[in-house]
């Protein structure tokens, strides 16, 4: 199964776009195993997210293009840029405040933990690169060797595909594996049919063959892998089962 995602499929307004996988599926769970929502934000410079909550949410703060300072209810300050991911586990009850240095763009994904209620914590992965050309590059996964930890058996990898390269996803980590193709910039052919721009994604799941795929010109594409049937917690306050349509 292959199903394209459009714009229109997605909620929010004109400085943030709002992806509920679940939604794309079956309009019952807004989100789709342990991935919640999927969030492209882009803000002007200057503006200011006020100090507010999070409960059960494990945020990864994926931003491609400016910079941004965090601020949180532990008296922790942070930059966090193009160069430099931050995963925001909320746990029990955890603040922050999120002021744009330079004009931001990029995508804040909201992760269902494993458990609820753990201890907050954050955490910081510095990126040798700024872009991974051509091939997959791991960022979060459940496991101590991932640069950043998701308790929930979710995977996330990116790449920076170049004009005339065919590439396909890598080989899921586990059997029956759900997947999201998203496209952060750019353009994308799937398997010669299915033509993705930026902002929209493909879900797939039980496809015999990896998907092949390819841009016109170039094309930032975000992966996520979730294994629908693995544990986790759907009490978070934005990645738990919260939204109704």
């Amino acid at each position: 199964m292959i199903k394209k995602i459009d714009k229109k499929q997605k909620f929010g307004n004109t400085h943030i776009s709002i992806l509920y996988p679940g939604f794309a599926i079956n309009g019952i769970d807004s989100g789709l195993g342990s991935i919640g929502r999927i969030d492209q934000a882009n803000i002007k410079a200057g503006t200011t997210i006020k100090m507010h909550p999070h409960i059960n949410d494990d945020i990864l703060s994926y931003f491609r293009i400016g910079k941004v300072k965090h601020t949180d209810s532990q008296g922790f300050t942070e930059y966090i840029s193009r160069n430099k991911l931050m995963l925001m586990k909320a746990g029990t009850l955890f603040y922050h405040e999120e002021s744009i240095v330079e004009n931001l763009e990029g995508l804040q994904i909201f992760i269902r933990p494993k458990e609820a209620d753990t201890t907050p914590k954050v955490s910081f992965c510095e990126l040798e690169e700024a872009d991974s050309i051509n091939q997959w590059r791991l960022i979060a996964a459940p496991s101590a060797n991932a640069p950043l930890f998701f308790s929930s058996q979710t995977w996330m990898y990116d790449m920076s595909l170049d004009g005339g390269i065919q590439q396909s996803n890598p080989e899921p980590p586990k059997s029956k594996i759900t997947g999201i193709l998203y496209v952060f910039q750019g353009d994308l052919t799937i398997n010669d049919e299915i033509k993705l721009l930026k902002g929209e994604c493909v879900i797939f799941k039980d496809e015999e063959k990896p998907l092949n795929f390819k841009t016109n010109d170039s094309a930032e594409l975000v992966l996520f892998l979730t294994d629908e049937n693995g544990q986790y917690s759907e009490q978070g306050m934005f990645s738990g089962n919260q939204v109704k349509i």
